[in-house]
């Protein structure tokens, strides 16, 4: 099966859901312990050993948080 290494950008994430909405193995979460400069909860990859680089997350992420990368 592919892999995929996500990248993220914290201080961008206005935490609309979006990404983990529609990631299909539940790669993405709210990161609840920090707040970013924009004030919100981030999101943060919970399990990078599931990622598939399907890039989803990417695709519907409206502020440009997230680079996938096929590995």
């Amino acid at each position: 099966m592919a892999k995929g290494r996500v990248r993220l950008f914290p201080e961008r994430c206005k935490a609309c859901g979006l990404c983990i909405e529609f990631c299909p193995k539940d790669v993405l979460g709210f990161d609840e312990e920090t707040i970013n400069m924009l004030g919100y909860h981030p999101i943060k990859d919970l399990k990078p050993e599931s990622c598939t680089g399907c890039a989803i997350c990417a695709v519907v992420c409206p502020d440009l948080v997230i680079e996938v990368e096929r590995v």
